[in-house]
C-alpha cells in the first residue's frame, strides 16, 4: 500500500508525475529505491552520471554542531575496550604484578669473598632504593670499601653484564682503598 507521502517523496526525487510515481511505487511494493530503479528502466529518470546512487535518506549537514556531536558520540560508543580508563588501570595493574613476580623470582646478594652474607628479593631491594636511598646507597658504597661484593642472581640474570659492572665497581673500590693506604 503506497501512501501519499511516499508518492510525493518519489515525485520530488525523480521529477515525475503523481501517476508515474504511484505506478512505480505499486510495482516496487512501496520501496522507494526499487521504484526509482523501475523508473530508470522505463527511461523516465536519468541514471546518475559516474555510477552514483539514489538515497531516500536526508543527507546530514556536516557543518552543524549536532552532526559533529553525533560523530563524537558514535566514536565514544565504538571506542574499543583497550582505551577505556578501567582497562588502562587493569593493564597497569597486570604490568605491576608481572614486575613484582619477576622481582620476587630474582635476588640481590651481598657477598664477602665467595660466601653469601645476605640475600633479598629484587623487589625488596628496589623498594629500599626508592623509599630510603639516603641509607641504601651509602651502605652499598661503604660495603664496597669493606670488601663486600654484590650480585643479582636468578632466572632473569643469565646475562652477566650487570654483575660484571658490579664486580668492576668492587674492583675500583679495592684499588682506591689500596692507593689510599700507600
Amino acid at each position: 500500500m503506497t501512501t501519499l507521502e511516499q508518492v510525493e517523496k518519489l515525485r520530488a526525487m525523480a521529477n515525475v508525475t503523481y501517476d508515474e510515481a504511484k505506478v512505480a511505487l505499486d510495482a516496487a511494493n512501496g520501496d522507494l529505491l526499487e521504484a526509482i530503479i523501475y523508473l530508470e528502466k522505463q527511461g523516465k529518470v536519468n541514471s546518475p552520471s559516474g555510477g552514483g546512487y539514489y538515497s531516500s535518506q536526508k543527507t546530514a549537514d556536516t557543518s552543524t554542531g549536532a552532526y559533529k556531536e553525533a560523530c563524537w558520540e558514535k566514536q565514544a560508543k565504538n571506542c574499543d575496550a583497550g582505551t577505556s580508563f578501567t582497562s588502562l588501570i587493569k593493564k597497569f595493574g597486570a604490568f605491576c604484578m608481572k614486575l613484582i613476580r619477576k622481582g620476587n623470582a630474582n635476588s640481590f646478594e651481598v657477598l664477602k669473598g665467595e660466601e653469601s652474607k645476605a640475600s633479598t628479593p629484587v623487589t625488596g631491594f628496589a623498594l629500599l632504593l626508592i623509599f630510603a636511598p639516603w641509607i641504601t646507597i651509602p651502605l652499598i658504597i661503604i660495603g664496597l670499601f669493606f670488601g663486600f661484593r654484590y650480585r643479582f642472581n636468578g632466572p632473569d640474570f643469565k646475562d652477566n653484564t650487570v654483575n660484571d659492572a658490579m664486580n668492576s665497581a668492587a674492583d675500583a673500590a679495592v684499588n682506591l682503598k689500596k692507593s689510599m693506604e700507600k
